[in-house]
């Protein structure tokens, strides 16, 4: 989701080129995946739908910078004896702090616009408006809460287990923005974010791209135990399942996916990405 205050930032050029695979073109993708889903200083020289496409390819590696990112002041914490439950705070407050909370808000102003009840229009306009109303905070309560809490059981364990479960679930949460930016899902305005990354991704590189995050996840989980691989890709297989289930609904209740939508669908699979880790 980009700053609304940096829209003007960006322009648009030309077209890449069909196949998309060029220098240039990755490059493109790049800057499009940090300069949307971070605050990172990644200047974004491209705002068409291919540029988007090769952003939204690009999205689980900003999820990976993010985690690395959140994962060393809380691991760091733990070592120097703050405490599993400082750590997991930490680690929680660090991916808001790279996203401007613009992922939270997102969350927000989606449970907003489902609890409202009202046609797709009216809760389209809800979820526009500035002000948060009570499913909005609610839903932000209870996310927080369960990622910190779920954050605080992994570090228990130790703070490789935390740290390693703070890098996979932030990969996970934007590997599904790439499955929500697929063919087939419509933008439900006309305009903003959604517009411009809807439909861009074809299946077949969706599912590449998910083929590599969970082999990540296997390799790592594979760094513990054997059981701890298998652990890790059943979570994200089960973090992505719930984005998707949100993703559904969305679609069928606004006629397609927003940049709100899209923090939601981020939120929700690193929450229960980390939650599954715990399991077991």
């Amino acid at each position: 989701m980009p700053p609304r205050s940096d829209s003007h930032r960006m322009h648009r050029t030309g077209n890449l080129s069909p196949g998309g695979g060029d220098y240039p073109a990755r490059m493109d993708g790049l800057r499009f995946a940090f300069g949307t889903l971070t605050v990172l200083p990644a200047r974004i020289t491209r705002w068409d739908r291919d540029a988007a496409r090769a952003g939204m390819l690009c999205a689980p590696l900003a999820g990976l910078v993010v985690g690395l990112a959140s994962a060393a002041p809380g691991g760091l914490l733990l070592l120097l004896g703050s405490g599993p439950l400082l750590a997991a705070v930490v680690t929680t407050a660090v991916p808001a702090l790279l996203t401007r909370g613009l992922h939270l808000d997102g969350l927000a102003d989606t449970a907003d616009g489902l609890g409202s009840a009202k046609p797709a229009e009216d809760a389209l306009r809800i979820m526009k408006q500035s002000d948060i109303g009570p499913f909005g905070v609610i839903s932000l309560v209870l996310v927080l809460l369960a990622q910190v809490a779920a954050l605080y059981a992994l570090y228990q364990e130790g703070w490789a287990h935390g740290a390693a479960g703070a890098v996979l679930a932030a990969t996970v949460a934007r590997l599904a923005l790439t499955h929500a930016s697929r063919h087939g899902v419509p933008a439900a305005r006309p305009e903003g974010l959604g517009a411009i990354v809807a439909a861009t991704v074809p299946a077949r590189s969706a599912t590449a791209a998910t083929a590599a995050v969970l082999v990540l996840c296997a390799l790592t989980g594979a760094l513990f135990s054997p059981y701890d691989a298998v652990r890790d890709v059943l979570a994200a297989g089960t973090g992505l399942a719930a984005a998707a289930l949100l993703l559904r609904r969305c679609v069928r209740r606004f006629g397609g996916v927003t940049g709100d939508v899209f923090g939601a669908v981020e939120e929700t699979a690193v929450t229960v990405t980390l939650v599954a880790l715990t399991l077991g």
